[in-house]
């Protein structure tokens, strides 16, 4: 059985006077792991399963499934149009019909669905449970998950962007998606996540951060199968951003997107060689372009990375909870929510009252505690948010 250090290692947190004790103290276990090297905590962390959300982890030549996360690979991804701010109230009814009609969220699946290269890799037959799964994975392709996964219409501001998108400072119509690898990513998760805890042996309290040697035949299998899952995220996303330019009978002049819930072999300031593990949080390297949501009535930022060290070159992947599921469902109600959302100009197809703004952090404060971790390059404001709920199909 393996045991955790008497002594954890130090880590910094940004934010901390608005992350929640359970989220430290996850934190905190991750940091006693005889394989932490480094780590940080986001601002927009909260408690989830092994690692927080929002958690930021270097390992010694391991990877952690739920370091990872269960929805691996997901992301966000923003197309912007040359359409003028006033496209989206001139057009709002043919908007929200494409939104309906163009995409899918939950159980709901096109049928049939595109096919897509992704679905032919050869590790769907080389690995038992991506064999398994392959089937599943082509029903689902080009489709959006349930609970905090969306699809906006609204109006981006950019203030200055990257060299190579074609577009320059001002006002456009854009649309927004955040989902991830579905099924997939979920069920490989569960899998390597079961090996990893009969191998390590953990601690009954710490047993979800179980890890699995990168030299080890489990190791190479989860690191494949996890960026299979990776690159069946992005086609999602691809599709789900296809069908709508179909739709609205035009094509984007830029895309914008960045992974989370994923690990990368990167080299921390020592030069070390380690696992990076960001689980709920964005890639912030000197230079990487991100997107960092809010929630369905506030704003969602684009970001360059500034690559700060004792953030391990990472940001937070949006606003983070401030109440549980449950929570929000007990305390919260549609009324308050439909005032809410009438009075930011925001219009809603789907959702639970679980993705009220209210259960959320202020988006404009968890910006204010990364400032030194990434630049503001663009605002997005959504207008029409689309979600799984019960108006969902």
């Amino acid at each position: 059985m393996k045991k955790l250090k008497t002594k954890r290692k130090n880590y910094i947190v940004y934010g901390i006077d608005q992350i929640e004790e359970g989220a430290i103290s996850q934190m905190d276990s991750a940091m006693q792991l005889p394989v932490s090297v480094a780590g940080a905590l986001m601002p927009d962390a909260h408690q989830g399963y092994g690692l927080p959300i929002g958690g930021v982890l270097a390992t010694d030549n391991v990877v952690m499934p739920y370091g990872v996360g269960v929805d691996i690979g997901c992301r966000m991804c923003m197309s912007i149009y040359d359409l003028p701010e006033s496209f989206i109230n001139k057009n709002k009814s043919r908007i929200k019909m494409i939104l309906k009609e163009s995409t899918r969220f939950g159980r709901a699946e096109f049928n049939p669905p595109r096919d897509h290269e992704i679905l032919h890799r050869k590790e769907f037959t080389e690995i038992k449970i991506l064999k398994e799964l392959q089937q599943k994975a082509y029903q689902q392709i080009g489709t959006s998950g349930h609970g905090n996964h969306f699809i906006d219409a609204g109006i981006i501001e950019i203030y200055d962007i990257e060299q190579g998108h074609d577009i320059t400072a001002g006002k456009y119509f854009a649309l927004l998606s955040h989902s991830g690898s579905r099924n997939l990513g979920a069920r490989i998760a569960d899998h390597y996540t079961k090996k990893a805890r009969m191998i390590c042996g953990l601690p009954k309290g710490s047993k979800n951060l179980a890890w699995l040697g990168m030299d080890s035949e489990e190791g190479e299998e989860y690191w494949k199968a996890m960026t299979v899952a990776g690159d069946y995220s992005a086609a999602n996303h691809e599709q789900i951003h296809d069908r709508l330019a179909d739709a609205l009978g035009d094509k984007p002049v830029t895309i914008i997107q960045n992974i989370h819930n994923f690990a990368w072999k990167e080299k921390i300031s020592n030069n070390m060689d380690v696992i990076i593990h960001r689980k709920g949080a964005t890639p912030a390297k000197k230079g990487d372009l991100g997107i960092i949501p809010g929630s369905m009535a506030s704003p969602a930022f684009i970001v360059r990375g500034k690559g700060d060290h004792d953030s391990l070159n990472s940001a937070s992947h949006g606003a983070g909870r401030v109440m549980s599921r449950g929570e929000a469902k007990r305390r919260l109600n549609k009324k308050d929510l439909k005032k809410l959302l009438d009075k930011k100009g925001v219009e809603l197809i789907g959702a639970g009252i679980d993705e009220s703004p209210q259960a959320y952090k202020n988006i404009n404060r968890v910006m204010e505690y990364q400032k030194d971790l990434v630049e503001v390059l663009g605002e997005f404001t959504p207008r029409i948010v689309r979600m799984c709920g019960e108006d969902s199909h």
